[in-house]
């Protein structure tokens, strides 16, 4: 006999955004922290609901830009004052004006690659295959359903406690998910 899968956490099914949004609101009041919504489109307000407004992604690219740059201008320095020194004309070696335009260039690439991987590392890229999509009728999160997802790591979280909040939030539906 086959031994039952871990539950992964409850899927909720809504009809429109604003239930979904309500539910969410509502679950973070409620002490839910480890959640998450699936929806055909954005709403508006659902990363402050969920509690994830802020993201490192933007100081990954300022990271990968200050980097950049500053190893373009270090480059061009070594390269210009330290490696091959050349005295053409008078002009001074360190001539930073002529560095700016390939430390820029060099800023945007950092602050892009350093951007891409920290998205993919959050996102938790490349994932063929994620528990959720085991849920009953979760295609329809493609189309024109809502989703909300409480974990079963969440501290919070007991199953039959769960499922009777979720359902007194106005789910149409309520199903397990098995991790």
């Amino acid at each position: 006999m086959p031994r039952p899968l871990p539950l992964y956490g409850l899927m909720a099914e809504f009809d429109t955004p604003d239930q979904l949004l309500a539910a969410v609101k509502q679950a973070r009041a409620d002490g839910y922290r480890r959640l998450d919504a699936y929806t055909p489109m954005p709403v508006s307000g659902m990363g402050e609901a969920l509690g994830t407004n802020t993201s490192p992604v933007a100081w990954a690219a300022l990271a990968g830009g200050v980097f950049g740059g500053g190893g373009g201008l270090f480059m061009e320095w070594y390269a210009n004052v330290v490696s091959y020194p050349l005295n053409i004309g008078g002009r001074p070696e360190a001539a930073w004006p002529a560095f700016v335009l390939p430390a820029f260039e060099l800023t945007v690439l950092g602050a892009t690659i350093f951007a891409a991987l920290a998205m993919l590392a959050l996102n938790r890229l490349p994932c063929l295959n994620h528990p959720v999509f085991e849920a009953p009728r979760f295609s329809a999160a493609e189309v024109d359903r809502f989703f909300l997802c409480i974990e079963a790591a969440d501290p919070h979280f007991r199953p039959e406690r769960t499922r009777a909040f979720l359902e007194a939030c106005g789910a149409v539906s309520v199903s397990e998910v098995p991790g």
